[in-house]
């Protein structure tokens, strides 16, 4: 009779987890996948407990976007309270779109050839004296301030945010990434929760004002603790740091994307996002807690809420997710058409105006649809791009997803001003979502996979 022993049973195992789809085959051999200790230690608490350059990387996100959604409420309900315009409100999403762009180029470039620690502390840094610059608007006449203040700080946000997502596989293992980058996503809507609920209280029964020095206190405090972390730079060092080889290296980096077109149509998901759902979203919900439904302070309270509904199905959509799909390509790509269907459901339920707690669902829905589209996008990219390119592609994503954002921000605002209406422009919205969601279905079908992997080199 033959004896199986505990190598035959745990290979058997392994064999049938790879056959079902319960993993995929390129994580077979990592052993996280085959023992109860290994896999705990990828767990969300332990990556927390054992990383500490994550541990410290995570806590200033979270005391960063705090206060950052304090400033958005307080200065986009500002600027509707001294206007009473939909097209000054486009306006600073606008702004706060098109700054991002304008320094896309560079901004990719610094994040691939220098310190990326160091590009984040400064960036917060720099926020945290211009918010304070806000603290000067008091009258109509002096709203044009806001437009400059919010355009520098958004350009810092352009440097932060490649600089910040080139990090996380520096600092993560392998098996640790996915986790790492749910948790980060999670995170940020927690805080798009919080936050905005906190930032549509104060703004509401204290003013704008206090929101602000917030804002300001929490930039600092977040350089402080990312200043603690251990990083150790994986760029090499020795590279031409004249601008003609800067513009060289951003023009490669738009190289690699036309010749990876897989991992082109996945980095053009965030662009989308800000065209159809996220920019045409924002000016939307303004003008719905000011008009429609105000509470509190030029409508703060309402907006805080909104944002709070966003927050919470930005959180919970990617977890639920990624714990479906894992890390398989396959089943990635088909959440976040998924998430497209979701945000159409959204719109659609928001456009009937029928109550507030149905704008509020309706926002929910548009949370958990946008955040499957964003968080499961930038999971994909982990996976298969380079490192030594890694900072161009996500500059180039933000970027695409800035400048779709600012045309589709305007846009809203002077369709809201020309009478089409909310409801009007809610539904024509989801006309525009069946667009992405056909497109992408046919790519998930036939498309062609990138399979480069993000510790490999680029030739």
């Amino acid at each position: 009779m033959t004896v199986y022993n505990a190598s035959y049973w745990k290979a058997a195992f392994a064999d049938w987890r790879v056959n079902t789809g319960a993993i995929p085959v390129a994580c077979i051999d990592c052993e996280c996948n085959l023992t109860a200790t290994e896999r705990k230690s990828s767990g969300y608490w332990q990556l927390i407990r054992g990383n500490r350059s994550f541990r410290y990387l995570w806590s200033g996100q979270i005391v960063s976007l705090t206060g950052d959604w304090f400033n958005l409420i307080a200065s986009a309900a500002l600027i509707a309270t001294l206007t009473q315009s939909g097209t000054a409100v486009g306006g600073l999403f606008v702004v706060r779109m098109l700054a991002p762009f304008l320094v896309s180029p560079f901004a990719g470039v610094v994040a691939d050839r220098y310190n990326r620690k160091a590009i984040v502390i400064s960036t917060d840094v720099l926020r945290c004296f211009v918010v304070l610059g806000f603290l000067l608007v008091r009258s109509p006449e002096q709203v044009w301030l806001i437009y400059v203040l919010t355009a520098i700080q958004s350009a810092s946000q352009g440097f932060y945010f490649p600089a910040w997502n080139s990090i996380l596989p520096d600092i993560t293992k392998r098996e640790e990434l996915g986790i790492a980058n749910a948790l980060s996503s999670a995170t940020w809507s927690t805080m798009l929760a919080f936050g905005a609920a906190l930032g549509g209280l104060v703004s509401g029964v204290v003013g704008y004002y206090p929101a602000f020095v917030i804002d300001a206190i929490t930039f600092l405090l977040s350089a402080l603790i990312v200043f603690r972390m251990p990083y150790q730079s994986q760029l090499k060092a020795g590279a031409d740091q004249s601008i003609i080889a800067g513009i060289r290296q951003y023009l490669d980096g738009l190289g690699y994307l036309r010749r990876h077109i897989d991992t082109f149509s996945i980095a053009i998901h965030k662009g989308v996002l800000g065209l159809l759902i996220i920019g045409f979203y924002q000016v939307i919900q303004v003008t719905i807690a000011e008009q429609y439904f105000p509470i509190g302070e030029g409508g703060s309270i309402s907006l805080g809420l909104i944002y709070v509904m966003s927050g919470i199905g930005s959180g919970i959509g990617p977890i639920l997710g990624r714990n479906w799909a894992r890390d398989r390509d396959r089943q990635l790509r088909l959440m976040i058409a998924f998430g497209y269907v979701c945000a159409l459901a959204g719109f659609m339920i928001s456009a009937t105006l029928i109550s507030f707690p149905v704008i509020l669902f309706g926002a929910l829905l548009r949370g958990i649809g946008g955040g499957l589209i964003w968080v499961l996008g930038t999971q994909l990219l982990l996976q298969i791009v380079p490192n030594q390119v890694r900072g161009r592609v996500f500059s180039t994503e933000f970027a695409l997803y800035t400048l779709f954002a600012a045309v589709s921000s305007g846009a809203t605002g002077l369709l809201i001003d020309t009478g089409m209406g909310i409801s009007g422009v809610l539904l024509l919205g989801c006309v525009l979502l069946f667009i992405p969601i056909m497109l992408w279905t046919l790519w998930i079908q036939f498309g062609k996979r990138d399979l480069v992997t993000a510790g490999t080199s680029v030739a």
